[in-house]
């Protein structure tokens, strides 16, 4: 997700907080008590940080909006009976209620975390085979309801080993890097690219006929070569491609006639 979109969506959370500031201080004589709702934007908070975090300074946004949450909440409870309110009070709210929405931000981070890295792989951070899986059974069933076709395409890296014996594994991680880079830049929004361990990597089209998995499939492969032969690398991919409409074939099925197709292009290049 990009910087400027991250940065809107935590805006939002300080907007949320503000709406609730001010509804609970016009409420305060009415005896209604919206206390609870300053946990959605912590979880909120905690949520985006978990997912999009990169640096350093975004896994501190959700302490940053659990402090923020506190101080809010804290002084608009203040201001309704100011200046009879005390500061020591103030300043003991505005402690207890910081740390406990900072457990609340960081609970929920950490189980965002686990579930977000339970279906990523962390060399590449794309697909692993979870969510290659969910998201298999998912446009199955969507192709049984419309009839239309999904395709399904294995790649290896050919000389792999080599490449990784002959310059060493970080070269080797950084050509499985590159490689994640392409197939992203090369395939569409609604596609499921995935790594599926070692030099393997398998991509879901959905929507896609033979035809035109054929042509995604030959894209992929020219800027993947082309990007190798840039870095020096003596590399390059093998593909097999399968399609079916519905359920009338099994993932594991579509997987073994793409990855028979791919070892068939292989031995025909040797």
């Amino acid at each position: 997700m990009p910087t400027r979109v991250l940065f809107g969506r935590f805006l939002l959370v300080v907007a949320e907080v503000l709406l609730i500031a001010y509804l609970e201080y016009k409420e305060a004589t009415s005896f209604i008590s919206l206390d609870v709702l300053y946990c959605l934007p912590v979880i909120q908070a905690a949520r985006l940080g978990a997912i999009h975090a990169m640096r350093r300074s975004d896994s501190q946004a959700p302490t940053i909006a659990a402090i923020l949450i506190a101080v809010v909440w804290s002084t608009a409870e203040a201001a309704i009976v100011w200046p009879l309110f005390p500061l020591k009070a103030l300043a003991l709210n505005v402690f207890t209620r910081s740390v406990t929405f900072t457990v609340i931000a960081r609970v929920v981070a950490k189980l965002w975390k686990e579930r977000e890295f339970g279906r990523r792989d962390m060399l590449t951070k794309l697909s692993n085979r979870v969510e290659f899986f969910e998201r298999f059974e998912t446009e199955q069933s969507r192709s049984e309801r419309s009839g239309h076709p999904y395709s399904v395409l294995f790649l290896d890296i050919d000389q792999f080993k080599i490449l990784n014996d002959d310059q060493g594994h970080h070269v080797g991680d950084q050509a499985l890097k590159k490689l994640a880079d392409i197939l992203r830049d090369n395939s569409r929004r609604i596609d499921t690219v995935s790594r599926f361990g070692g030099d393997e990597f398998i991509l879901l089209f959905p929507e896609t006929d033979e035809q035109s998995c054929e042509v995604l499939a030959n894209r992929i492969k020219f800027a993947a070569e082309k990007a190798f032969q840039q870095e020096g690398w003596q590399i390059s991919l093998s593909m097999g491609h399968t399609t079916a409409t519905g359920k009338q074939l099994s993932v594991d099925e579509m997987l073994h006639q793409a990855d028979a197709r791919m070892y068939s292009a292989k031995r025909s290049r040797n």
